[in-house]
């Protein structure tokens, strides 16, 4: 009798808009976990559990026999693209994926600041951005390629002294010490498309960061002296930025999700049905949170700002630009979507963000389609299966390669 394949490995799938890196890992376990797919795993697995002893089935968490699935580096709830998946002993792989180089697409809108550096967050400051044109960005590109240094956004998943980043800023509170900076690198970063005022239809947040709030994270931000000269008409030249920044404003460069590999053995409890169809969520985004009300009214204005609906956009308002980048662990788009807006003497968001390729998965080429978990095991398995066995061969490949050389470094030369 033939023993059935035991199929493990790492893939990866399309991450759609307003799920989190780990929400989708959930949703794609409780695909796998009834799957005739993954039915020889899981008799393996019931199988090694049943051999444990006493004190190893007393330390083991996770009661329920679950297929072991993980991701490997968190992509922004906003974002779409490749997200990196092991299953069964692939997430003991997915480490290795964390330190290597992503390429993106995103969009940025210039103009504005928020406090999450994305069209998700609220408004902290606006800026002239008239002077703006396809040839000063260009020359501003310049100055975030090669190796730089970037602070993590406020709004990140980073720890400081235990907590996370976005935690202080949610509960209002200062942070202890100043966010320091971390080299990171840009190995390429080009002008996919420039967007002058009137021919996009990115648009800012409406929704504003209370008085109370804004001080706490002006001093985070180092935006605080740029709001006399820009409150009433952002888009006025008659007095520009001088230097290429806003006056007042301290020189800086900030720094995308912290990498980690985040393995899941069990479904949330507070889900019992795959999630709904993917809409733009919400306002501050929250790593690792699967649902947030709070986020709503953002939604809709990222929602309107697809749809070209809310709250009208003038051919008098901001310039927007799409981009293209490879860039190094570590690096926040967000931070660079901000930190480009103030070199160009003004402000800028992130409006949009898709990942392309990490590693050798891309998008078009070797990637599951998210939408394809909800057609069934039939439409999905297939591919999944393929993917697997593929990463299979390889690890086989690279490990008998590697077996070669150092035989043949062993041995005696003539």
């Amino acid at each position: 009798m033939t023993t059935p394949r035991i199929v493990e490995g790492v893939f990866a799938i399309n991450k759609p808009k307003s799920l989190s890196s780990a929400q989708v890992v959930r949703d794609i376990q409780q695909a796998f976990n009834p799957s005739k797919l993954f039915a020889p795993w899981s008799d393996a697995e019931r199988a090694r559990r049943s051999r444990e002893n006493n004190t190893q089935r007393r330390r083991r968490k996770d009661k329920n026999l679950q297929v072991k699935v993980g991701h490997g580096g968190t992509l922004d709830p906003m974002a779409t693209g490749v997200l990196i998946v092991g299953v069964g002993r692939g997430t003991k792989q997915l480490q290795n994926f964390l330190g290597c180089t992503k390429t993106y697409e995103a969009s940025v809108l210039f103009g504005a600041a928020t406090d999450s550096y994305d069209v998700l967050g609220r408004i902290l400051r606006k800026a002239p951005y008239n002077h703006i044109t396809r040839e000063k960005l260009e020359a501003a590109l310049k100055k975030f390629r090669g190796s730089i240094e970037q602070k993590p956004p406020l709004y990140s998943a980073l720890h400081m002294d235990g907590k996370r980043l976005y935690e202080y800023a949610r509960e209002g509170k200062e942070i202890p010490r100043e966010i320091k900076a971390r080299p990171v690198r840009t190995e390429s970063l080009e002008l996919r498309e420039w967007l002058p005022a009137g021919c996009h239809e990115y648009r800012w947040p409406d929704e504003e960061v209370a008085n109370e709030e804004r001080d706490i994270v002006d001093q985070v931000l180092h935006l605080g002296a740029s709001s006399e000269a820009v409150e009433n008409d952002p888009g006025d030249d008659k007095n520009p930025p001088d230097s290429g920044l806003l006056r007042g404003v301290k020189r800086r460069r900030d720094s995308e999700d912290e990498d980690k590999a985040v393995i899941n053995r069990s479904p949330s409890n507070k889900r019992l049905e795959m999630s709904p169809a993917p809409v733009m969520s919400g306002a501050i985004q929250e790593p690792f949170t699967v649902h947030d009300e709070g986020r709503d009214s953002a939604a809709n204005t990222a929602a309107d700002a697809q749809t070209g609906t809310g709250s009208p956009l003038h051919s008098s308002g901001p310039p927007a630009a799409k981009l293209s980048m490879t860039v190094t662990s570590g690096f926040y788009v967000r931070s660079l979507c901000h930190d480009l807006g103030q070199e160009l003497g003004s402000l800028g968001i992130m409006s949009e963000l898709v990942r392309t390729k990490q590693s050798d998965f891309e998008l078009g080429r070797n990637v599951l389609e998210y939408a394809d978990l909800r057609k069934g095991e039939d439409v999905w398995a297939p591919q999944v299966e393929q993917m697997l066995v593929d990463w299979q061969e390889k690890m086989a490949n690279e490990t008998s390669g590697a077996d070669k050389r150092t035989r043949s470094a062993s041995q005696p030369g003539p």
